[in-house]
């Protein structure tokens, strides 16, 4: 059933109207080279988009990713498919797509929970943390921060670690470690049944490995760990799967550097650091630069907010600035063009 893959009231508001032009509806759960796998009331099929989806649609963004609801025609004895239409998604996770101006690459959608996966041994880093939680607040995700490989730490470093992200951000926090399965049933029980969770991280944290004890097989392929601790790179694509509680998981390959892009209005969207202290400042749309009465450069001054905590949230502010305005002007672009090819037609 369309449920048992996340399907509810808001999706239906917005598909309704497809199935009664005849056609099904279905959850995009792996994509590989332009090729789709998707699971409906058929089943799993294989699909493609439709001429004139590619011809509708210039933006890779648009096209659909690991956990969009899709429109499409059934056929071939109900193994394959064609896709019409992309359903609106309620959430996602997206990054700027490098070397190219307003462009951005989807991630995943229709996201619940992400798990912000790093390793306590090697891979523990308060910047980038930072950086994947902008991320995922940006697409209307609940973040959950994961720390993996606990059991290559003492207590009194983990103890410390953990309370470096509780200094990042207010956001939960599970320890955990594939070697004793310490933090595994708490991951299981933050995924729900009929939600969708994403694991985040880079290569070789131990997402892949956490995804093979959540689903209680080795469905999906390990390498051993090197002599350092650090995982060796494994998954090559996005894929969901259906935990035996009725939850669903989608695993991604590692990411180590991505571009984010800022919302229509800042507001909301700086690094929870300052965000604490911002409601502080004298002015309300103060930019915790040079502003008198600045409340965030008066903590930077006392030393209760850290230089690196400071320099990180300005340059993440600066770059969602640039990826939102890049991102309005393609837009606008594209308007402008979408009407001059309007009026070349009716002038034919």
């Amino acid at each position: 059933m369309l449920s048992d893959s996340g399907y509810d009231e808001w999706f239906a508001g917005h598909g309704e109207r497809w199935l009664a032009d005849g056609l099904s509806l279905a959850r995009i759960v792996a994509v590989d080279r332009g090729r789709c796998m998707a699971t409906g009331n058929a089943g799993e099929i294989a699909a493609e988009v439709s001429g004139r989806f590619i011809h509708e649609h210039d933006d890779p963004a648009d096209y659909p990713c690991v956990g969009d609801w899709v429109a499409l025609d059934i056929h071939g004895g109900l193994s394959a498919g064609v896709i019409h239409h992309v359903l609106p998604r309620r959430t996602w996770l997206r990054r700027r797509t490098a070397g190219q101006t307003g462009r951005h690459q989807m991630i995943a959608a229709n996201v619940d929970v992400a798990f912000i996966v790093q390793s306590c041994h090697y891979d523990f880093c308060p910047n980038r943390l930072e950086r994947y939680l902008f991320m995922v607040r940006e697409g209307g995700v609940k973040p959950v921060v994961v720390l993996t490989k606990t059991d290559m730490v003492s207590a009194e470093a983990l103890e410390g670690l953990v309370a470096v992200v509780h200094s990042v951000a207010d956001v939960d926090v599970i320890a955990t470690s594939a070697y004793s399965g310490d933090g595994v049933d708490a991951v299981k029980a933050a995924v729900e049944a009929g939600k969708t969770c994403c694991l985040l991280g880079s290569s070789g944290v131990g997402k892949t490995t956490l995804t093979n004890l959540l689903l209680g097989r080795e469905l999906f392929a390990t390498q051993h760990v090197s002599a350092t601790g650090e995982g060796r790179h494994q998954t090559t694509r996005r894929q969901m799967v259906i935990l035996s509680g009725g939850g669903l998981l989608v695993d991604t390959p590692g990411m180590r550097e991505f571009g984010v892009i800022g919302p229509e209005s800042e507001e909301g969207f700086v690094g929870e650091a300052v965000e604490r202290l911002a409601g502080a400042c004298r002015f309300h749309d103060c930019r915790h630069e040079r502003e008198p009465g600045c409340a965030v450069r008066a903590a930077l001054e006392a030393g209760t907010l850290s230089q690196e905590r400071y320099d990180n949230y300005i340059r993440l502010r600066k770059e969602a600035a640039f990826g939102a305005l890049s991102l309005h002007e393609r837009r606008h672009r594209d308007k402008n063009f979408s009407k001059l090819v309007k009026s070349l037609k009716k002038q034919r």
